[in-house]
């Protein structure tokens, strides 16, 4: 089968597509025809050899996908060849085949693209862990997301905002602000590029503590790390909730002497161990996403899609830091 396969450690320069063999269905898995695979943050790093996992080469990056079963493995009742799932995988998703764990898999309505699709379980699920079970956000919070136009980050403004709380998007650019005004928003913070001196920290955590108002950021919502942490942490409220989700922009260094003045608390993020630990309520929280998508509160925005031929242009527009939104590979036809 085609796929676009990783032989080297490196970046996107270094993906191709060539042949490889098509997986089998094992016991509780299935076989499915890929039709398109989003691209996510941990796609740059797997890559490089910066991701908690190394697979063995080659292999082929992509790790969320749907698409159409061919083939059911032994002990798997749930699904039949023929169905539209979405799932992830890990990796292997850049592909015309790949393996899907039956219980990780979801069944994708017949309303909805396969490019929607892929676009959802990833930044949804992440997001609405991140925000109800770290953040424990309620109704009338004020909530501060940086890197607010990104996949995860407009998935945490559209949430936020179903779930009652006032908004703020942090982003890098006018472009970006009106994606995330158009997710709902309430106000939009436009950020520079990192590194800050120290004047540039101070003056942005001015900027956050405007936008949040005197009482600060109930739960912030960071997707970016590096330089911006610490002027976030700086606009958080009285017992508020800061979430770790990722760092594009490096890993932070924080004073710790800041979370003891506001006894703020720091929470990590980490929805794939969560849903591999609790898989219940990893289902309930994806099964209310599919509510909420149908209800019109939650839309995937795909900006672009690519074929799998220029499949590394699309991880390198995501690790360049310029995409809005979902980046999509289309693979079969």
């Amino acid at each position: 089968m085609k796929a676009l396969l990783s032989q080297a450690v490196g970046g996107p320069e270094t993906l191709a597509v060539g042949e490889m063999d098509a997986p089998v269905a094992g016991a509780g898995q299935l076989l499915v025809d890929v039709k398109a695979c989003s691209i996510n943050f941990p796609d740059t790093l797997i890559i490089e050899d910066k991701y908690q996992f190394k697979p063995a080469r080659p292999f082929a990056p992509g790790g969320e996908i749907a698409g159409v079963v061919r083939a059911v493995g032994d002990g798997v009742s749930d699904f039949e060849v023929g169905d539209r799932v979405i799932g992830l995988v890990g990796h292997g998703g850049l592909a015309e085949q790949a393996v899907l764990v039956a219980a990780n898999a979801f069944k994708l309505p017949e309303s909805r693209s396969f490019e929607e699709g892929s676009a959802l379980l990833m930044t949804y699920g992440t997001s609405i862990h991140a925000l109800l079970d770290r953040g424990r956000l309620k109704q009338g919070q004020t909530l501060l997301v940086l890197g607010a136009a990104g996949g995860v980050g407009l998935a945490a403004v559209e949430l936020g905002k179903a779930f009652g709380a006032r908004v703020v998007a942090a982003v890098s650019s006018e472009e970006k602000a009106n994606a995330a005004k158009s997710a709902g928003a309430d106000e939009v913070v436009i950020y520079g590029r990192a590194p800050f001196d120290k004047d540039q920290s101070k003056a942005l955590a001015d900027a956050f503590k405007a936008a949040v108002g005197p009482a600060g950021a109930d739960v912030i919502y960071d997707a970016v790390g590096g330089d911006y942490c610490e002027p976030a942490v700086r606009s958080i409220a009285w017992e508020g909730r800061y979430l770790v989700v990722g760092f594009p922009a490096g890993i932070p260094k924080l004073p710790l002497n800041l979370t003891l003045l506001k006894s703020c608390d720091i929470c990590g993020v980490f929805w794939g161990a969560f849903a591999a630990r609790d898989p219940e309520a990893n289902r309930a929280h994806v099964k209310r996403l599919f509510t909420m998508w149908e209800a019109g509160h939650i839309r995937p925005r795909i900006t672009a899609t690519y074929p799998l031929e220029q499949g590394a242009d699309a991880i390198r527009e995501l690790g360049n830091r310029n995409a809005i939104g979902k980046l999509v590979v289309t693979v079969g036809g």
